[in-house]
């Protein structure tokens, strides 16, 4: 079972053990707007919106649908909304709050490639590689925990071209572990948008810190995290 960070206050703002400034976000009790606009201002990511989700009419159990109104929607309410979302992606706070006005149910999506890339593993395996970062002492970035039982592990920029060579030096085939490197072109979702079907939302297992502003490059990583995904697939 996922343990998520004790550390997040989950209804107050709290503050930076360190500089005393406000974190970024609280994991529930905060408006979307409010998360996206932290990441853009603190952390400078680019944010964009994207999808949100619906309740389904006449639904007797607590069923939601995205707004994209596909039945079929693989990512129901986190996904872009339009073809160019990367061009519509900003690093403006200023932008990124008018931006969640016009929607404030628009889920917040942090493209890869640019400030980071972003290491997705299975939950399983995201769990037992964790700890074993841990008792090793290895510096880690922020880390997220989705409703699909994934875990993604933020890193460096440029991991996505590298992953698969370092999977081989550490003895596997990168077409056998479920590892992989979300990089240019690609997206994660940010805490606390909502997804799926049943609405719960993503959430941080290491919440962004000051002291993990430093990103680790994907090569700290790869090797707990191909360990645990092998192991995982046997």
């Amino acid at each position: 079972m996922l343990v998520v960070d004790e550390t997040m206050d989950v209804t107050n703002d709290v503050t930076d053990d360190v500089t005393g400034a406000p974190q970024i976000p609280n994991q529930r009790g905060e408006r979307l707007r409010d998360a996206a606009v932290r990441y853009a201002e603190e952390r400078h990511w680019d944010v964009l919106p994207g999808s949100w989700l619906e309740p389904v009419a006449g639904a007797v159990q607590c069923w939601e649908q995205c707004c994209c109104g596909a039945a079929d929607c693989p990512s129901p309410g986190a996904h872009p909304t339009h073809a160019g979302w990367a061009d519509q992606a900003t690093g403006s706070a200023v932008v990124a709050r008018r931006m969640w006005a016009k929607a404030p149910r628009a889920s917040i999506l942090l493209p890869t490639g640019r400030t980071f890339d972003a290491l997705d593993v299975p939950e399983t395996a995201g769990c037992l590689a964790l700890a074993r970062m841990e008792r090793m002492d290895v510096e880690l970035g922020p880390v997220t925990s989705t409703p699909g039982r994934r875990m993604l592990f933020f890193v460096l920029p440029g991991a996505a071209a590298k992953i698969p060579d370092l999977v081989r030096n550490q003895g596997w085939s990168p077409s056998s572990i479920d590892l992989v490197a979300r990089g240019e072109g690609d997206y994660v979702v940010a805490p606390p948008t909502r997804m799926g079907r049943h609405g719960s939302s993503v959430q941080w297992a290491r919440r962004p810190t000051a002291a993990n502003r430093w990103l680790p490059d994907a090569a700290e990583l790869v090797s707990a995290l191909a360990y645990a995904c092998g192991r995982e697939g046997h």
